[in-house]
């Protein structure tokens, strides 16, 4: 099943490639300040912590891709390029898959801030539901959201996902474990 590209109305999902590292890496510069609000950083870990030598910084972007690529062919995540013609606008990830009794994953997101508000974010989440859906026939799937971030909540409920609660300190986004919003949708196909 893996690598696949997925077509929404206005958008295409591809896996990303290594020859998207110069986009990726212009579009991620000129988007540091819009991102860093929302970005996932990672948590100070007590010395001696088992992993804490592993995760000292981000990946590169080879290593980044050839990680994403493995967790996609392992049928755990599917990290996806959200592109608009010939430009690169953002990156959606589905991750945490599960199948058995609980059938579900989560979705993150970003976007380029000279694309945000027209609808494009949206197309890519309601594209990427519907390979998880369809192609995947997962149950259930969600967005955890921080509460200040309404535009992101705006996508999630344009999307068909309805609030299900909050999750006190939920994610490390921005130096910090932040609270989160939680929205959810659901397969009604899957019994």
């Amino acid at each position: 099943m893996w690598p696949i590209t997925l077509r929404g109305e206005q958008i295409e999902l591809r896996p990303p490639r290594f020859s998207d590292r110069r986009q990726w890496n212009i579009v991620r510069a000129e988007n540091r300040d819009w991102l860093a609000p929302w970005e996932a950083t990672l948590p100070q870990s007590p010395i001696g912590a088992p992993a804490s030598e592993f995760i000292t910084k981000r990946p590169s972007f080879y290593s980044m891709v050839r990680a994403l690529h493995s967790e996609a062919r392992a049928g755990r995540s599917y990290s996806f390029m959200v592109w608009q013609d010939k430009n690169l606008i953002g990156q959606i990830t589905m991750g945490g898959v599960i199948y058995g009794a609980l059938r579900g994953a989560h979705i993150g997101y970003w976007i380029d801030k000279n694309y945000a508000g027209k609808g494009l974010t949206t197309d890519a989440v309601n594209t990427l539901t519907r390979f998880a859906f369809e192609g995947l026939a997962l149950h259930r799937i969600e967005i955890n959201i921080r509460p200040e971030n309404a535009a992101s909540i705006r996508v999630a409920e344009k999307a068909g996902y309805t609030f299900e609660g909050d999750r006190p300190e939920f994610l490390h986004i921005a130096g910090a474990w932040r609270d989160h919003k939680s929205f959810v949708k659901v397969n009604d196909l899957v019994k």
